[in-house]
């Protein structure tokens, strides 16, 4: 926010303050380190998963809440996935010297995810022992400790941390842990609360169960408000991010369901039926923000013609975007007319879409639908609200002029002429 003399900049208020100064205290006991050490892990691969390298990693610019939930602080020296040069690798040498990983330093371009794990290691050393790994009042020779990664650790730590941290802060990095084997260490596990969902007999619904199912109608302004006319999302979020879609079907209610069973078997995934012909899919590994957890709902636009929406409802959205793309769209090919969003379908389903549109739409038979989402929802908005029809082609807005007339736009309806 800013006025014309001043800029005034939203944060959130780390009421815990810098996990630095807890340090500074001495070291932490084994359980709280670790506790921190989980979140942070977290976090940063978070961040990798985002493509972004914070390069700056220490306590101080971790910041904690007041229910001593950890903040990751200052993306100053940050790096994108954008940043990497024709080799593949960043090349700016940043950071604090007592964290930051030894090809930093070297200069011949270095891996940033690799070297952020470097600095979580040092930063456990620290929680655990409260003082640093590497540190000499000669900076030319504490590099030459952190090149060899000469380090001891004190008598106090576990053995599961000794052999933790020389997979972290070992100095070749093609051979350092990643943050995968990291969360299945077991010490880095240890206290983790479960969060495996288990589902009883009623969230397991048998499948002959589940065709005993009834639908939500949608009415005439249901389908309008479907129009991506209405949609906004594209004003607040890239369109390769979005958490949900929508196809229009011309199979009946059983063969869509019989499909979305199939495909949570095929892709391992658990499948339950909810309420009104709501079906929810949920992951049997967690990922990086707990289980994957998808709804697909069944909609009735017409006796021959359901709307199926499939959206996120848990998890990370970029690994629903991967099993959408990868799995969840091919696998559902066989029973889409026309995706939402989309100008044109497969070839291969046109004649069958013109002979429903002669056989469901009969007073119109010079109606032409070109199998687009858009044209399929004008179609069946016709077949809903049999109301006169102005013709509109390249407009954006909708004129309800009375009760009987409405002028629909954005080519969703489209005439001779």
């Amino acid at each position: 926010m800013a006025t014309k003399t001043k800029i005034y900049f939203v944060m959130e208020y780390a009421k815990g303050g810098e996990l630095f100064n807890k340090v500074a205290k001495g070291k932490l006991k084994e359980d709280i380190a670790r506790r921190y050490f989980q979140q942070l892990i977290n976090a940063v691969d978070f961040c990798h998963s985002r493509g972004v390298y914070h390069r700056d990693l220490k306590p101080e610019n971790i910041l904690l809440d007041e229910n001593e939930n950890l903040k990751v602080s200052d993306f100053g020296l940050s790096a994108l996935s954008e940043s990497k040069r024709q080799d593949g690798l960043l090349h700016t040498t940043c950071g604090t010297p007592a964290y930051v990983a030894p090809e930093v330093i070297n200069r011949k371009g270095y891996d940033g995810a690799k070297a952020d794990i470097w600095s979580c290691g040092v930063i456990l050393f620290v929680l655990l022992s409260g003082y640093l790994p590497f540190h000499d009042s000669n900076l030319m020779e504490m590099y030459r400790k952190i090149g060899k990664a000469e380090f001891k650790c004190p008598h106090w730590f576990p053995h599961e941390v000794r052999k933790l941290l020389t997979r972290m802060l070992d100095p070749n990095p093609n051979s350092r842990i990643l943050i995968a084997k990291i969360k299945e260490n077991s010490w880095f596990k240890r206290g983790l609360s479960s969060k495996t969902k288990t589902h009883d007999a009623e969230s397991s619904t048998p499948a002959e169960d589940k065709r005993d199912v009834s639908f939500s109608n949608l009415n005439a302004f249901d389908i309008i408000s479907l129009s991506a006319g209405f949609d906004l999302s594209r004003l607040f979020e890239e369109p390769r991010t979005k958490k949900e879609a929508r196809f229009i079907s011309w199979k009946p209610a059983t063969a869509i369901i019989s499909k979305l069973e199939e495909l949570a078997e095929r892709m391992k995934l658990k499948i339950s039926k909810k309420d009104a012909g709501l079906f929810k899919f949920e992951g049997t590994k967690e990922g990086r923000k707990g289980f994957l957890s998808i709804d697909a709902e069944i909609f009735v636009l017409t006796p021959a013609f359901h709307l199926v929406e499939v959206k996120k409802t848990n998890g990370d959205t970029l690994e629903y975007q991967k099993m959408f793309d990868e799995g969840i769209r091919p696998g559902l090919q066989d029973i889409v007319w026309a995706w939402q969003g989309e100008p044109q379908p497969p070839q291969q389903q046109n004649e069958q879409s013109q002979d429903l549109v002669q056989q469901h739409h009969p007073y119109n038979s010079s109606f032409c639908c070109r199998n687009s989402y858009l044209d399929c929802l004008g179609y069946l908005l016709r077949m809903k609200l049999p109301l006169m029809v102005s013709w509109i082609t390249k407009a954006t807005t909708y004129d309800f002029l009375d009760s009987q007339r409405i002028l629909f736009a954005d080519e969703v309806l489209r005439g001779p002429g």
